[in-house]
């Protein structure tokens, strides 16, 4: 059970931080969309071969968890703007 509740408090974090980001509408935006549509197939597709495997469903929740760990760690790195090589 708490391996669930955790997973929804945390899955929330990783939305805010993800609205944030695709609020802003530039290529970074249009590049974490593209991401959160192929994490979602590929968590999908992972979880079913997962459950035909065998496994728990807290063991499938402990996946998800660890995914949205890594994208909240991701996403809530402060980014420096990048200078550009002088040519």
């Amino acid at each position: 059970m708490w391996n669930w509740m955790m997973l929804g408090l945390e899955s929330n974090r990783v939305i805010g931080l993800r609205i944030a980001k695709l609020m802003r509408g530039d290529k970074a935006a249009q590049r974490e969309a593209q991401r959160m549509v192929s994490e979602k197939i590929l968590a999908a597709a992972k979880a079913g071969t997962s459950l035909i495997a065998g496994a728990s469903a807290d063991e499938i929740v402990d996946q998800y968890r660890r995914k949205v760990a890594a994208n909240a760690k991701r996403l809530s790195r402060i980014r420096t703007r990048r200078k550009r090589k002088s040519r």
